[in-house]
């Protein structure tokens, strides 16, 4: 007896060291085979799979020599049972790490650190929505064949089958905020209203998207606070996106001065900052007058820039410069505030402008 239990154990462990080295030895032969560069992302991915791969493989190997092995009836649990779960779990794991390494190797051409990312903060966008998605499906699916491998609660599923629509109308009504919200996260990933990296305004907050789930986005403020929002705010309410259509973006600076300031002369001084500046991109320089007030002329500076961070910059250098540029040039047309004071006498002939103060 002593001798079929020591000989169980060594075929078990022959068995493994057998699948081990069996696995480890095929994956160094197809990398080896795939050492050109052109071929580097299925290296990426056998890396990502290689340990589920190895373990799944050790795990065939002893279901082949199964046979050999004869325990009778003295383990404490169903030895074929086991097999089962494993097989169920190292499969799961492998195609779970399978979608992840193909979603990064999709994703070796899209550079979200470039300036022009508008595409590939689409396909960030997409394919991490995609990739959850699709983890979440087989880990449903897995865990369902699980608990199904068990007879009692397999027939207990099929003695409740019968039952099954009125127990999916109660779930249905119970779970419709998160069902709503997964279908939301879908909705995202098809019409992208927003991407990864997109430049948005929201809750009064401007900040960057960081992350985008099944259930809920992450904004990144410029402050380096987080905000996080259900998924389906962006569904469901209005928020602006700067970066929507293209990384390009224009960016406004209003300066007000006096009624008698020289307007051409800032026009001049604003080509001039620009052209002495990396920030701006080369297409718009506009200076206007674009209010009358009552005490001020309002002008607006509109320049452009290649992202949102940088246009950023380029206002708060701007708004500096042509303030410094009235301040040294034009001080008296700084805006002022006027009092006009006339002396009331019974002959109005004889009011002269002497009469009449002018303070500043």
């Amino acid at each position: 007896m002593f001798d079929n239990d020591y000989l169980n154990i060594l075929i078990l462990i022959a068995g493994l060291i057998v699948g081990f080295f069996g696995a480890h030895l095929i994956i160094r032969l197809v990398k080896h085979q795939l050492h050109d560069k052109k071929y580097a992302g299925w290296i990426q991915t056998l890396t990502k799979i290689t340990r589920p791969l190895t373990f799944l493989t050790a795990l065939l190997v002893l279901l082949s020599i199964q046979p050999l092995m004869d325990f009778g009836k003295k383990l404490p649990f169903d030895l074929q049972h086991l097999f089962t779960l494993l097989t169920i779990f190292l499969v799961t794991w492998l195609i779970i790490n399978a979608i992840r390494s193909i979603r990064i190797v999709l994703l070796r051409r899209y550079n979200l650190d470039t300036k022009d990312n508008l595409k590939a903060r689409k396909m960030h966008t997409q394919l991490r929505v995609f990739e959850r998605l699709l983890i979440a499906v087989v880990l449903v699916i897995a865990i369902g064949i699980a608990l199904m491998s068990f007879d009692k609660i397999h027939k207990i599923g099929v003695s409740l089958l019968a039952s099954a629509g009125i127990a999916g109308i109660i779930i249905g009504f119970a779970a419709q905020k998160s069902i709503g919200l997964i279908l939301a996260g879908f909705q995202i990933a098809i019409t992208q209203p927003i991407r990864l990296e997109d430049v948005v305004i929201v809750e009064n907050e401007w900040g960057w998207i960081e992350e985008i789930t099944l259930t809920y986005v992450v904004v990144r403020i410029w402050d380096k606070r987080r905000l996080i929002l259900p998924i389906s705010y962006f569904i469901e309410k209005p928020f602006q996106n700067w970066t929507r259509t293209t990384a390009e973006i224009l960016g406004t600076v209003f300066i007000y001065v006096d009624y008698r300031f020289p307007v051409e002369k800032m026009r001049e001084a604003l080509t001039e900052i620009l052209k002495k500046t990396d920030l701006w991109d080369g297409q718009v320089n506009v200076l206007q007058v674009t209010d009358a007030k009552e005490q001020t002329l309002e002008l607006r500076a509109l320049v452009s820039a290649i992202d949102s961070p940088t246009a950023w910059d380029l206002r708060v250098l701007v708004r500096e410069k042509l303030v410094e540029f009235v301040q040294k040039n034009y001080p008296e047309y700084l805006p002022q505030t006027r009092i006009l004071f006339s002396e009331q006498t019974n002959n109005p002939a004889k009011d002269t402008p002497e009469s009449k103060v002018e303070k500043s």
